[in-house]
């Protein structure tokens, strides 16, 4: 089983950055990838970022390209998805997904999630 505990949202001003992480355990994750997903009221779970723990590659929405980025610390099980510029737009719950293969852009492929974090951007 997998855990996945979210942390690091809150309140953030337009411009200003944040930083979620992911702490995961329960599991040896080389075969797994991590997701960020986000979901504003009245809005579909959107992809936002995703990783793969073995080769640490990454991909990103196009809707925080150029604006947020996604690492890991292998030695900590810990994803991080850092938000730059942050706009009123990024206002939503964030969660932590996890799954067995490559990173997916869809929800529905992952098997694993975190309770999610509040992020709030107001000017």
């Amino acid at each position: 089983q997998v855990q996945l505990v979210e942390s690091g949202g809150g309140l953030a001003q337009v411009g200003g950055s944040l930083r979620l992480s992911c702490a995961a355990s329960g599991r040896t994750f080389s075969s797994y990838a991590t997701g960020w997903f986000r979901q504003a009221p009245g809005k579909e779970r959107e992809f936002v970022a995703g990783i793969s723990w073995s080769y640490g590659s990454t991909y990103l929405g196009d809707s925080v390209k150029g604006r947020f980025t996604i690492s890991r610390d292998q030695a900590k099980n810990t994803v991080y998805l850092q938000m730059n510029s942050l706009k009123r737009e990024d206002t939503a719950v964030y969660y932590c997904a996890a799954k067995l293969g490559p990173v997916s852009g869809s929800s529905q492929t992952y098997d694993y999630w975190g309770q999610g974090t509040q992020v709030t951007v107001s000017s």
